[in-house]
């Protein structure tokens, strides 16, 4: 009676159509419930039915009132699928959890890669701008910048670039006696800031006469520099500035918003030269220098390559050594100028990001388990508004509903894990990539957050909207009794997902093993040097005070001299450039007497100016001949030490003693020539993964001057508790002089494999994640296959079956998902591994042992989440079974 007066809120036409049916589903139902618990068991159903009924007629008469239909997803659907995940905590915490996390590392690395990668650059039309810059590949430099001699016979000359500019970062020692410091500055050409599209705040930039040497006293001012020193004095153009001991006068100031890629400089001076700098003879001198332009309007990168080409071609007709520059590869190579700067880290980046992406997967087809188990719930509800007339978009409705919220709410604690692994990531190192200063948690990451969530309940809903759809209304009285799902396409569909989040899980954590064994190998590659106890600092020597040889000499001499009797000190010396020093500084040398073929390209070493005591301190072994020695300084007979490498390159039998050679890529007359006095060992100058046959040659520090020095000291100590006392002597010397970039060896060598250790560091956390989804997956499928064969286990062991066979069976199962799984999952393994051995070097050709370690791993993290459901299988009690399904 109660439900016929139900059926009444339904309009007329809905009546006709659905209500006999509905009646006898009702009616079913009805006898099912008093057969399992007599009167208080049907009234219970009443109870349960009756709401959703007034609920269906009420969605139905509504529709039918105004003859369309509405949003797909109502806000009723909304919040009573609020109300129903609230009544199930346990689901819930999974799902958002485990979506939560997940989402959270993709945010975390796409946080790095947007800042990175993908965001343009802050100048007006940022994809116009592009960077020339020289290679000589087949003589080993692959990239040695620009000259000043390239700006000036390009600037203006070649229509397909709109502005051409040089720049070239430096550090200078500002201020006042007594109030230096040492700033990091830029020497601009005239045109840099044009080319850039940047307007000054106020002043100028320079002007062609301020390029050249003598004429080079003006400054602009970044405008944090503006802020802090001068209170942001509208009038502090024309006031002067002290840099490097001269006075330099303010002609400009530079907008709030401007940054030039990854340069902390706040000074910006003029890129002076002389004329010889600007001669083509001085064209392929490998300068420090970069050179960046702006594409014209509608023109491609290939048109300007095309132009810079011709260019080149028409200005080497004159160069005598054109042969020979040909024969070592040269080119100017025309690149965006953003995809140029974070090179280095792109393919270390994608690496990540893939990583993220592999680990979501995971945590996807977990929650698709999750959903699959919690469908056997919510069948016998959706399958009873199915029989009292639901159509399939309010069955869909119902679905999508719960799959968005519980997205949403994963998304929102993916915010949150994300804003606390940027501040991880920002520890580890991140601001030194390439524009890592940009990296943060913005917009852009909240709205990559929102589009997951609704691709995440779009894929999940139409899934399990497809699952429901499918069933059959007629099995709700099974449901009852059984509890849930346990057709064989749910099983297996359980059985196929939990197989692919083994494989995905073995992908992952064999990536993270073979990236952690390649840092592993890097940190027991020996530098070729001792870092341990070597303290390291950076002197920067004004000219203005320093322009004389006999000056440097002067305070080299000092500067040893005192370092000595510094207690603690063992050796000291400085060279022009330190191993790891993240500048690799490269020349030709010619070799007294062995002329070279035509075709032959050039070899370029590594360039070092050394004094004091540099190859002690370094413990660099002197393996034949002597070291260099105070006494070679300012001597008639010019000489130098070679590395091993080179040594073995020209002389494989031996004799490299008493040999000559020249500076750069000709032989000159005899007295420009060195003598080869000492080979010392080969040490690893850019990075530890360099490949052997890098070469060095090492000159006494008084045949090469630079100004910027490196100080290193062997302590008997811990290299940092010294650092006051190397002030101290520096300051005793010149007061004026700052120390900067003071650190030991140790700390040099860990920072040059952050770039390793990031990546590593983060596979291993996303190793742990799915190494944690999968224990609870595994666990899931087993604990719910106990759970649907209960009363099947309970007639086996009635019927004489032991608790060891029982537990047999559930381990049997297990082990054959886990079997497919690690099938499945080498193959993907493979190829994760060629993809890794493409970014990063080093890793062997067949990491076989990384591969079985993550899936020995993996084996025991699925049997220990095995165990535990089949002894629950081996205790179940056959006849309270029995009874309890009956």
């Amino acid at each position: 009676m109660i439900f016929s007066c139900l059926i009444l809120l339904f309009p007329r036409a809905f009546r006709d159509a659905f209500g006999a049916e509905m009646r006898q589903v009702f009616e079913a139902q009805l006898a099912a419930a008093r057969a399992r618990g007599g009167r208080p068991a049907a009234w219970a159903l009443m109870a349960r039915t009756a709401p959703r009924m007034a609920a269906a007629a009420w969605c139905e008469s509504r529709d039918s009132r105004a003859g369309r239909r509405g949003p797909l997803v109502q806000w009723t659907d909304l919040r009573y699928t609020v109300r129903r995940l609230a009544a199930a905590p346990g689901f819930t915490v999974a799902v958002v959890g485990t979506l939560g996390l997940c989402i959270g590392a993709n945010l975390t690395i796409f946080s790095v890669v947007h800042a990175v990668l993908l965001r343009p650059l802050p100048f007006p039309e940022p994809d116009r701008l592009v960077t020339i810059y020289n290679t000589y590949p087949r003589a080993n430099v692959p990239d040695d910048g620009a000259t000043v001699a390239n700006y000036y016979e390009r600037r203006g000359r070649i229509p397909a670039l709109r502005g051409v500019s040089l720049y070239r970062n430096d550090a200078a020692i500002v201020g006042d006696t007594g109030r230096t410091e040492r700033e990091f500055v830029m020497r601009v050409s005239p045109d840099f800031f044009a080319t850039l599209g940047v307007r000054l705040l106020l002043g100028r930039p320079f002007g062609d006469d301020e390029t050249l040497f003598g004429n080079d006293r003006v400054v602009i001012l970044s405008e944090p520099y503006w802020r802090q020193r001068y209170a942001a004095d509208p009038a502090v153009v024309g006031r002067a500035i002290r840099i490097d001991g001269v006075p330099f006068m303010v002609v400009g100031v530079l907008p709030p918003d401007f940054g030039f890629l990854s340069s902390a400089a706040r000074l910006f001076l003029p890129l002076s030269s002389g004329v010889d700098d600007r001669s083509s003879a001085r064209r392929h001198w490998g300068s420090s220098s970069s050179m960046v332009a702006r594409l014209a309007p509608g023109v491609s990168l290939n048109e300007a390559q095309s132009q810079v080409d011709a260019r080149d071609a028409v200005m080497e007709r004159q160069n005598p050594q054109a042969a020979r520059m040909a024969d070592a590869g040269y080119r100017s190579l025309v690149v965006p100028m953003h995809a140029r700067h974070v090179a280095s880290a792109r393919s270390a980046l994608l690496l990540l990001q893939a990583g993220a992406g592999t680990l979501l997967l995971i945590g996807l087809v977990n929650v698709g388990n999750l959903f699959l188990v919690r469908a056997g719930s919510r069948a016998r509800e959706l399958a009873v508004r199915r029989a009292i007339g639901a159509r399939a978009s309010h069955i869909v409705a119902a679905v999508l509903a719960e799959t968005l919220v519980l997205s949403a709410a994963g998304a929102a604690v993916g915010l949150l894990v994300a804003s606390g692994g940027v501040s991880l990531f920002g520890r580890l190192g991140a601001s030194r990539l390439p524009l890592g200063s940009r990296i943060g948690l913005d917009a852009t990451a909240v709205l990559v957050a929102m589009a997951a969530a609704v691709a995440i309940a779009l894929v999940l809903g139409t899934a399990m909207a497809l699952h429901h759809l499918r069933g059959d209304a007629r099995l709700v009285p099974r449901f009852d009794t059984r509890g849930g799902t346990a057709g064989p396409r749910a099983r297996r569909t359980r059985h196929a997902i939990l197989v692919a989040q083994i494989a995905l899980s073995l992908v992952l954590l064999s990536s993270a093993v073979i990236v952690a064994s390649n840092v592993r190998s890097l940190e027991r590659v020996s530098p070729g040097f001792s870092p341990d106890q070597l303290l390291t600092a950076q002197v920067s020597l004004p000219y203005a005070r320093y322009r004389t040889s006999a000056s440097l000499e002067s305070f080299l001499d000092r500067l040893h001299t005192n370092l000595a009797r510094v207690p603690g000190i063992v050796n000291a010396g400085i060279a022009t450039n330190i191993p790891l020093s993240g500048s690799a500084i490269k020349s030709a040398a010619t070799i007294n007497g062995r002329s070279v073929q035509h075709g032959e390209p050039p070899h370029s070493v590594y360039t070092y100016a050394v004094g004091g005591d540099y190859f002690p301190a370094m413990r660099i072994p002197v393996l034949d001949g002597r070291a260099l020695l105070s006494s070679d300084v300012g001597a008639a007979t010019r000489v130098c030490v070679v590395d091993e490498d080179f040594a073995r390159r020209y002389w494989p039998a031996g004799g490299a003693l008493g040999q000559r050679l020249f500076l750069g890529a000709s032989a000159g007359n005899r007295d420009d020539a060195y003598a080869i006095v000492g080979v010392v060992g080969a040490v690893k100058q850019a990075s530890l993964s360099e490949a052997p046959g890098s070469d060095a040659v090492y000159y006494p520090y008084s045949n090469r001057f630079d100004r910027a020095i490196y100080i290193v000291a062997r302590t008997t100590s811990a290299p940092d508790t010294l650092i006051p006392d190397l002030r101290r002597v520096i300051r005793e010397i010149d007061p004026e002089l700052p120390v900067n970039n003071a650190q030991s060896m140790r700390a040099r060598l860990d920072t040059s494999l952050a770039g390793q250790r990031s990546p590593a560091m983060a596979g291993a956390l996303f190793s742990a994640v799915a190494l944690l989804l999968t224990l609870l997956g595994t666990y899931g499928v087993l604990s719910y296959a106990v759970t649907q064969r209960r009363r099947e286990v309970g007639l086996r062991l009635a019927l004489g079956a032991s608790p060891e066979q029982v537990r047999g069976q559930f381990l049997r199962m297990g082990l054959r998902l886990l079997a497919w799984g690690l099938a499945v999952g080498l193959v993907g393994s493979w190829t994760a591994v060629r993809a890794i051995q493409a970014t990063l070097p080093g890793v062997p050709h067949a990491p076989a042992g990384a591969v079985l370690t993550a899936a020995a791993v993996l084996t025991m993290v699925c049997l220990a989440a095995c165990l535990a459901p089949a002894r629950r299988a081996g205790r179940i009690a056959p006849m309270e079974a029995l009874a309890r399904d009956a």
